[in-house]
């Protein structure tokens, strides 16, 4: 079975800022992800906290051209159904983590796949999901 991977907005942040060396583990998981050794998925509510965090610091124009840049990776955008949401309020209403967090951690528990994020609320689920921890500095 391919590997799978969740990457949330931490990771995904890190990736297009270049802050090291998450970046370029990121990076080196996109290239898996395209040679087909891999599988990487994000949650569309994690994608829209990348763009919205984009947009704040740049502008509209800037996180639009993230975002077309985005659809370009190797990277599955998974649909925020009704399963998906109240497995997020599930994990947010057992943990002290946002809610869009709690969408990468309900994605990830859902595909039995490591979530890749270097956010400190999602690495205190080491118990309850895979996680594949990610520093910058």
């Amino acid at each position: 079975m391919t590997p799978r991977l969740v990457l949330d907005a931490w990771a995904v942040l890190a990736f297009l800022q270049k802050e090291e060396p998450a970046a370029s583990r990121v990076k080196q998981l996109l290239t898996d992800a395209e040679e087909n050794n891999l599988q990487l998925f994000i949650s569309i509510i994690n994608l829209g906290e990348v763009i919205y965090r984009i947009g704040k610091v740049k502008g509209e124009v800037q996180a639009q051209e993230t975002l077309d840049t985005i659809y370009l990776l190797p990277l599955q955008i998974v649909s925020a159904d009704d399963e998906n949401v109240f497995a997020a309020v599930r994990f947010k209403m057992q943990h002290p983590i946002s809610y869009a967090d709690a969408f990468a951690a309900a994605l990830s528990e859902r595909l039995e796949a490591t979530l890749v994020t270097g956010d400190p609320e999602l690495l205190n689920l080491k118990h309850q999901i895979q996680l594949e921890p990610l520093e910058r500095y």
